[in-house]
């Protein structure tokens, strides 16, 4: 055990609970209410800055009327509010012991990045007061105890950085915050933002956020937020929810007027849909989408026959395909006849795939063209969590 696993031990025995009233959030985002979303508006456009001079993106928001088309406007947000700075907290959760199988394959010197877990369903909080704890776990160490959440957040709408560094999340009171991933540093940067459909996205620069101000009333915001200064960027005609960012910049989001997946350049040019998804005609719809190809050109959703029931706008990381973005041809995974749960691509372009059999998870590593390369057993510690993020 080094210095650094002892120090995080000690910390993690101190924790005091933290109380979180979550009877709006189960009210609002439970899955059991089986809501349909509501249809918006026609497609908004999306226009994303250079990360010099903040950066835009759009989305369509379900069951919000999209921001009247006009001058962007900027404004400085509140000054951050600083927290008392917890000790880092990580600890080692026992695990299994993994096991191993390889494969050979054009991408074989790819390995497993570092996994972030968080809790899968909120319909089992523990209680209202309940205070939860992220984890992280690289395949072939045990799992690490990192910062802990409201159950609420740690759910619906805790976000990792690209570079793996920084954590965000908006509590149901419609506070913003940041904090290293081990919980240092934990900031409050701004009220009154959206904590369901929207959840804080980060650039592909680590640096900003996309938040949705002012949710739910007459004239709801959407904009960049730089995490330094707390400078807020509105942008014009932002609409939808669940975007994801690709390393090269490419933006896709769900639409939730049809159930299409949107795609734009970094600038707003270029735009286009994924076949087959929410077009007349077709079989399928999708309104949450989870990972996208570092190129942009595959994206990992959850889709669903149309005529079935859409559920309601919280962010759903569950997923049962993996799509050409271009084509709108399904990845064949090696799934083994193994339930597919979850995939995240990582940065090198392969992808992470999270399958079930039975009550075992395994994680899967898998080349851009499909083909297994080595595969894990997950540590039992993490069976009724869900990956939220596959980084460096």
């Amino acid at each position: 055990m080094n210095q650094d696993r002892l120090r995080f031990d000690l910390a993690d025995l101190a924790e005091e609970v933290t109380p979180v009233d979550l009877r709006d959030r189960a009210l609002r985002t439970s899955r059991r209410l089986g809501l349909q979303r509501a249809a918006a508006t026609s497609a908004a456009v999306l226009v994303v800055l250079a990360a010099a001079t903040g950066t835009a993106l759009a989305i369509r928001p379900n069951s919000q009327t999209p921001v009247p088309a006009g001058p962007s406007v900027t404004a400085t947000a509140p000054p951050v509010e600083p927290t008392p700075t917890p000790s880092a907290e990580p600890s080692s959760t026992p695990s299994t012991s993994p096991s191993e199988t390889t494969g050979g394959g054009p991408n074989g010197d790819a390995t497993f990045g570092r996994l972030v877990y968080g809790p899968s369903d909120l319909a089992n909080a523990p209680s209202p007061t309940s205070t939860v704890r992220l984890q992280s776990w690289r395949p072939g160490d045990d799992p690490v105890r990192l910062l802990g959440l409201p159950y609420g957040p740690a759910q619906v709408n805790v976000s990792v950085s690209p570079d793996g560094q920084r954590v965000a999340w908006v509590e149901t009171t419609g506070a913003v915050w940041v904090s290293a991933i081990d919980g240092s540093g934990r900031r409050k940067l701004r009220d009154g933002v959206d904590d369901v459909c929207w959840s804080p996205v980060w650039l592909p620069n680590s640096q900003q956020l996309v938040v949705r101000l002012n949710a739910g009333g007459d004239d709801p915001a959407t904009g960049v937020l730089d995490v330094s200064s707390g400078k807020f960027t509105r942008v014009t005609g932002l609409d939808g929810c669940h975007a994801v960012f690709a390393a090269d910049g490419t933006l896709a989001f769900a639409d939730g007027s049809d159930g299409t997946i949107v795609l734009t350049d970094r600038n707003g040019r270029a735009r286009r849909t994924v076949p087959g998804l929410g077009t007349k005609g077709s079989r399928y719809v999708s309104f949450d989408l989870s990972s996208l190809s570092p190129d942009g050109r595959r994206v990992a959703l959850l889709r669903i026959d149309r005529n079935g029931t859409y559920g309601d706008a919280a962010r759903e990381l569950l997923v049962n395909a993996v799509l050409d973005t271009r084509t709108g041809a399904e990845v064949s995974l090696p799934l083994e006849g193994r339930q597919l749960r979850q995939v995240f691509f990582q940065p090198d372009g392969s992808m992470v795939v999270r399958v079930r059999s039975g009550d075992r998870y395994t994680v899967v590593l898998v080349d851009a063209n499909g083909k297994r390369i080595t595969e894990r057993a997950e540590p039992s510690a993490l069976r009724d969590m869900q990956i939220i993020t596959a980084g460096p």
